[in-house]
């Protein structure tokens, strides 16, 4: 076998590799019960750490080939008419990338918000690096570029003063019906999303106003609401 195949060969195995170790790291970080406004971060956090991990791994792929590094050499002499050309043409998607982290760490919304942007009402399914999704009320899908979502007004109908909403983190079995499990928490005004999911479990956090109780008191209560809809729908086992 020439050499060129070996190094191809190999460029492969490292890609391969790369992969793997990306997606067991990913796998690693995913597997962790956060509160909304730390969960949005870690999210964001993940998607970086898995493309970084990617993109050196194909870099260093390309790099075992001698004639990609010689092209690399050259493209390298020649990096600041690149990074001005690579710039203008990526501005936006870099605009958005650096909107998301902006997001992400500022918190103007998060995972499970409801919120009203372009004067659409929604529910925050997603944050990515570059794009938001958003489900509205008639179960559409609304994709908005985080630059935009960082530079416009928005309505954030579910961050208020912490002393005004109780919130619960709710886990039950992955391969329930999650859909029945929320309808069937949200009484009384309690309001409940899908957070997160796992290999084993899911997590729901579960919402409500405070309606003049202290904040513990009116988390014991959803505590209460939730343990009996629960049992009642046989996701917990019924004492006897």
């Amino acid at each position: 076998m020439s050499t060129l195949w070996w190094r191809l060969v190999a460029a492969a195995v490292v890609i391969a590799t790369t992969s793997a170790l990306a997606k067991v790291v990913d796998a690693r970080m995913s597997r962790r019960d956060l509160a909304p406004e730390t969960a949005t971060r870690y999210r964001v956090l993940r998607r970086t750490v898995f493309a970084t991990i990617v993109l050196v791994g194909i870099l260093s792929a390309l790099l075992v080939i001698p004639h990609v590094r010689a092209i690399a050499g050259g493209i390298l002499a020649s990096s600041a008419v690149l990074g001005l050309v690579i710039g203008f043409a990526a501005q936006r998607t870099i605009g958005n990338f650096v909107a998301g982290l902006m997001i992400a760490f500022t918190q103007p919304v998060r995972l499970g918000d409801e919120i009203e942007v372009q004067g659409t009402n929604g529910i925050v399914e997603e944050i990515g690096l570059t794009y938001t999704w958003l489900r509205t009320r008639d179960n559409n899908l609304l994709v908005i570029p985080n630059e935009k979502l960082a530079s416009e007004a928005l309505v954030n109908s579910t961050i208020r003063s912490s002393s005004a909403v109780a919130e619960i983190l709710v886990r039950v079995p992955v391969a329930a019906d999650l859909r029945a499990i929320v309808t069937a928490l949200e009484v009384d005004g309690a309001r409940a999303y899908v957070t997160a999911l796992g290999a084993d479990d899911a997590s729901i956090a579960v919402r409500r106003d405070t309606a003049g109780l202290s904040a513990e008191e009116a988390a014991s209560e959803l505590r209460l609401v939730a343990q009996e809809r629960l049992v009642a729908l046989g996701i917990l086992p019924r004492k006897t």
